[in-house]
């Protein structure tokens, strides 16, 4: 059973779901595994908590 978990900065339920379905399918078709034992979690963290070459993201 795979246990996926995404992080990323907050977007809305429409792309997560659209997310959700891109990554299950993914996983079905390269691993061969069956849809209802893939789990995704998505965790949203805000832009201002990310850092990226010693720098922090901004809003930019």
């Amino acid at each position: 059973m795979p246990f996926i978990n995404v992080y990323m900065w907050p977007r809305d339920k429409e792309k997560k779901q659209k997310l959700a379905r891109a990554i299950t399918d993914a996983f079905v078709r390269i691993a061969g595994i069956p849809p209802d034992s893939i789990w995704i979690v998505f965790n949203d963290v805000e832009k201002s908590n990310w850092a990226s070459a010693g720098e922090l993201v901004s809003e930019d």
